[in-house]
């Protein structure tokens, strides 16, 4: 398993699915503006809260709005956007009668249909990996362990360019030059004026491989100190000498989304594809995975003087 950065477009990786309740934000609620991801989450988790209340199965749901299954899975996924008349259709159907959270839901709708900053580069963005830019762009904590790669928020444009053309050995420069510059400007999601609260645990042996050479690769090491000081950032290594630990199945990454409206998302991503784990069991066993990783790797006070003896030894 590998990272949101590795083959993708390049390197690192919280939770997906648990069933709890799914407030609406009042009318005039501001929504961060960071894409359509987030409206298409909210929308879609009342939309199914709504119609299981009113004991409406997705097939009559359907044929309601003259649509698939399939489209109605969609929609209540986040995973598409709304017509407008079709979610005031279904609003109806299952009984909505409050107009503020009307409004509220097709104002919400009317931004999910507004593609991200990211869509110009949708010829270099796996359809599998979409979901996650969004996730990550609207993510309020982002925790992630990584046993090859400094992760993609955390690279320097030189690392970057090395993971990117090993993955994609037959690109032509100027694709590479596309998928750096995306990879570069995933990491405003750092700064503010509402930056992301990014918790990793890198192990020791990404940050022994000379990605891109000596140079590059001490270079990276420096930068990954320099964000270690943001007061939004953390990283912690895992260190060799802890040897075995639990993540014996590679990098993952869980991304909480804000204010506590929707479930963690868990992603795992693989060489040529991603996965969502979404069962509420398989959530929490990731949860508790992150959990045991930041006890079971060095102290956050220890990040420094490791990446100083890795930097005194290349």
């Amino acid at each position: 398993m590998q990272g949101p950065d590795a083959a993708g477009t390049g390197g690192g990786t919280t939770g997906c699915a648990t069933d709890r309740a799914t407030p609406t934000p009042a009318a005039g609620q501001a929504v961060r503006a960071t894409g359509p991801t987030m409206p298409r989450l909210l929308v879609g988790a009342r939309l199914r809260r709504l119609r299981e209340a009113r004991g409406i199965g997705q097939g009559e749901a359907a044929a309601a709005i003259q649509a698939s299954l399939a489209k109605i899975r969609r929609m209540e996924l986040g995973r598409s956007g709304f017509k407008l008349r079709d979610l005031r259709d279904l609003l109806t159907l299952y009984g909505l009668t409050s107009e503020a959270e009307r409004a509220t839901l097709m104002a919400l709708a009317r931004q999910a249909n507004v593609p991200g900053w990211w869509q110009p580069y949708a010829d270099v963005i796996p359809s599998w990996f979409a979901p996650y830019l969004g996730l990550e762009q609207a993510a309020e904590v982002i925790r992630a362990y990584e046993a090859q790669l400094v992760p993609g928020l955390l690279q320097t444009a030189a690392y970057a360019r090395a993971v990117i053309a090993l993955g994609h050995p037959h690109a032509l420069p100027s694709e590479i030059d596309r998928r750096l510059e995306l990879r570069l400007r995933r990491q405003s999601v750092l700064r503010p004026p509402q930056p992301v609260r990014l918790w990793v645990v890198i192990d020791e042996a990404a940050l022994r491989r000379p990605m891109g050479g000596r140079g590059t690769m001490r270079e990276q090491l420096r930068h990954l100190l320099t964000m270690s000081e943001l007061s939004n950032v953390t990283v912690q290594v895992m260190p060799f000498e802890r040897g075995a630990h639990v993540a014996e199945g590679g990098s993952v990454c869980l991304l909480r989304l804000p204010g506590g409206l929707l479930p963690d998302v868990v992603y795992i991503e693989h060489l040529t594809s991603a996965a969502y784990p979404a069962k509420p069991a398989e959530v929490e066993r990731y949860q508790q995975v992150m959990d045991r990783l930041v006890v079971a790797a060095a102290p956050v006070d220890r990040t420094e003087e490791i990446v100083h003896r890795i930097l005194a030894e290349m």
